[in-house]
């Protein structure tokens, strides 16, 4: 099994396999890997026609065999890709044991022509490659990707500011990786505002300051975001992360029903027909994180978060007034959001 930093040098150094399975946590490296895996070995002029997509929770693997088969257009590779193949996780689902057993079979005698890339997403830390991954070890690259972390980390930061004609201090790199939750798709969304917001001149630790939210406020807006996902468990892990780190209950129940308001409030101006620059003045955000506020309010109706906010009064008056547990307490909120 490898890992991340061993795909990619391995990619650096033109080394292909046939298939991939890629596994892990961080969903934004997986991505980022089969960019590089395509843009080596597919033209630009064809693409369009080379690389193909599926989903893997609804897909039908007779369909992704025959397009493995199918010669590629004008090139040598065509590369096929299976996103969050869910059915390569742990359980006995009768459709995924099947999706299995076929790609199985498939990776006895794959086409020479193309390189298929299959990955699972982990829903948490903890856990680890399924039984199914292991069994395929011998018949493909398997691959864990695992959250980086210092020298690994800040590299491949420091990569991302290159690729975007951005040179960046050693000091303030450091300054900026220590300063982020290791997400890496939350750390290409703030070098991408780093970036517009310094424009030709140098990063500075006073930018990063100005512009970085507080970890914790990246972990209330991804709480409520698999709120609105209807994702009870990962909305539940966010939370127990929050308490573990040393948040106070009533902080967190605070910036959970100040979240709900702003996006209520968005809500209300975009039915006003305001637009991204008058609702970051008018309620003091940043252009960049209004945006994507913008983007959460739309997963929300206009009755949910009115109910969302009232659940979360209620909250505050049973912590206030009686001895109950807070954790559980902001359990059956979580829920209660949820289920309304």
């Amino acid at each position: 099994m490898l890992d991340y930093l061993e795909l990619e040098d391995k990619i650096k150094k033109n080394k292909f396999d046939n298939c991939y399975i890629f596994c892990g946590i961080d969903e934004a490296l997986m991505k980022g890997s089969i960019k590089s895996i395509v843009d080596k070995n597919l033209e630009k002029t064809f693409k369009d026609l080379n690389y193909i997509q599926f989903d893997g929770l609804n897909v039908d693997m007779e369909n992704v065999i025959n397009t493995c088969e199918t010669i590629p257009f004008m090139s040598d590779k065509k590369v096929v890709v299976v996103y969050r193949s869910t059915f390569l996780g742990e359980g006995e689902d009768k459709e995924f044991n099947k999706r299995f057993e076929k790609l199985t079979r498939y990776l006895d005698n794959p086409a020479s022509h193309c390189i298929l890339i299959l990955y699972h997403v982990f829903e948490n830390d903890r856990e680890k490659p399924s039984d199914k991954i292991k069994k395929l070890e011998k018949k493909s690259v398997v691959v864990k990707f695992e959250k980086l972390k210092g020298a690994a980390l800040e590299r491949k930061v420091k990569i991302l500011f290159e690729a975007k004609g951005k040179n960046i201090g050693k000091i303030e790199l450091r300054f900026f990786c220590d300063g982020l939750e290791n997400n890496m798709n939350i750390i290409q969304n703030e070098i991408e505002k780093l970036c517009s917001y310094t424009c030709e001149r140098e990063i500075t630790k006073e930018d990063i300051l100005r512009l970085l939210p507080p970890k914790a406020d990246n972990d209330i807006f991804n709480l409520v975001d698999n709120v609105s996902q209807k994702k009870v468990e990962k909305a539940l892990e966010i939370l127990n992360e929050l308490i573990f780190k040393g948040e106070k209950i009533p902080y967190i129940l605070y910036m959970i029903e100040r979240q709900f308001n702003i996006l209520l409030q968005i809500k209300f101006g975009l039915e006003e027909g305001k637009d991204k620059n008058a609702l970051s003045k008018e309620l003091h955000l940043n252009p960049f994180i209004c945006d994507k506020m913008i983007v959460q309010s739309r997963k929300f109706s206009t009755k949910g978060l009115k109910n969302a906010i009232d659940l979360c009064l209620k909250a505050e008056e049973v912590l206030k007034s009686s001895s109950i547990n807070g954790k559980t307490e902001m359990e059956l909120l979580i829920l209660n959001t949820i289920t309304a």
